[in-house]
């Protein structure tokens, strides 16, 4: 038997706070009680918060390529988004891996990567060589071509959690606007205006001819799968239809206040991006996070392309609405139950003891130390 009573901390539990102790057993939470005890692990008053729970992360792809031209060895990028992510106070981590590729025209870095990049992270694992908690997140490409190949190359024993259905096609969705699409395409492709043209008019030749039945064959593998199905760019109350018509849980990035009031309203959980938050808006011309959060429309944050924005951003949500504990959960327990995991999450007897220190310095949330299950991984 292994234990930890971690004392004099600012305790976020899932509905208030506390200054008192956390008594951790066998990596699970044994006792919470108020109050300071003169024995154990002395936290000094910093914070004593749930581990982060991220559901949708790019982090990953950043390591495995961090130059357009540069493949970078996998295990090594694997344990590097790891490690980074650990230190950014994430204990859990649905690590997206894009599947439907395109093998006509021209779109650079559009190949089949993710059956590989599984098999290593599930590797990793049974090896015990990753710190934290790792399961995969499926961003099933409806605008492609290898779609239905690529989903059957995955079992329901891959550790699948969530599959997102994510239509690129150019004029609707994130692309909707054409000349926001042509300013990307161009700059990071280095695409001339024929090129992009030629590009555009492929991508709508393979959506007309696949995306019908790639949306219906992705919500039967969600369920084949055992995940848990998302949306992804909702952006009119067409797409929302669709999307409670499915049997969507979560809604990622909403483009529109529309659609994310239109999505909360109907049940499903809506998810905005934390550099969405930290910037004061989106980057592509989309809703503002802010304004989602003001309508009460606002249910889970994701650290997307930047780790440490997840912890960062939950702390602005704080001052914004004037509630620790509710934006803390919008990072913890929110994601945890959207996923279905219903043993992490939130500080109380009998879950994991997934947890992060954090101490505030100038309004800043430092994260300090990480446990999962227990054992100190940062």
């Amino acid at each position: 038997m292994t234990e930890i009573l971690f004392n004099n901390a600012h305790v976020i539990l899932p509905d208030g706070e506390l200054t008192g102790s956390v008594l951790v057993r066998d990596g699970r939470i044994a006792d919470i009680s108020a109050g300071s005890s003169a024995s154990g692990y002395d936290l000094d008053g910093d914070i004593l918060a749930p581990g982060l729970i991220e559901l949708h992360t790019d982090n990953l792809e950043r390591h495995l390529r961090p130059r357009p031209s540069v493949h970078w060895p996998h295990y090594a990028a694997i344990a590097a988004h790891d490690g980074e992510i650990a230190t950014c106070g994430i204990t859990t981590v649905f690590d997206a891996l894009r599947i439907g590729s395109i093998t006509t025209g021209k779109k650079s870095d559009y190949g089949r990567y993710a059956r590989e990049v599984a098999t290593e992270i599930l590797a990793m694992r049974k090896r015990n060589a990753l710190r934290i908690s790792h399961f995969l997140h499926l961003r099933a490409e409806i605008c492609s071509e290898t779609l239905l190949e690529e989903f059957a190359d995955f079992t329901p024993e891959d550790r699948i959690g969530i599959v997102s259905l994510m239509d690129h096609t150019p004029g609707q969705r994130q692309f909707r606007n054409l000349d926001q699409l042509r300013t990307y395409q161009m700059g990071k492709y280095s695409m001339t205006e024929a090129e992009f043209e030629a590009h555009v008019e492929n991508l709508y030749a393979i959506s007309a001819k696949h995306a019908e039945h790639h949306i219906s064959q992705g919500v039967w593998e969600a369920e084949r799968l055992g995940a848990v199905l998302a949306s992804h760019d909702d952006t009119d109350l067409s797409h929302v239809k669709a999307s409670v018509d499915q049997g969507v849980k979560f809604a990622e990035f909403p483009t529109t206040l529309e659609a994310a009031k239109a999505t909360h309203a109907a049940g499903i959980k809506v998810m905005m991006g934390a550099p969405n938050i930290m910037r004061g808006g989106s980057h592509s011309g989309n809703v503002a996070a802010e304004d989602c959060a003001r309508a009460e429309c606002l249910d889970i944050l994701s650290s997307d392309y930047i780790p440490s924005a997840l912890l960062l951003s939950a702390f602005r949500l704080a001052d914004i609405w004037g509630d620790l504990p509710r934006a803390i959960a919008t990072v913890t327990r929110a994601p945890a139950d959207a996923a279905g995991l219903s043993d992490r999450g939130r500080i109380e007897v009998g879950a994991r003891a997934d947890l992060i220190r954090i101490r505030v310095a100038k309004g800043t949330p430092v994260v300090h130390e990480t446990w999962v299950e227990g054992r100190r991984v940062a």
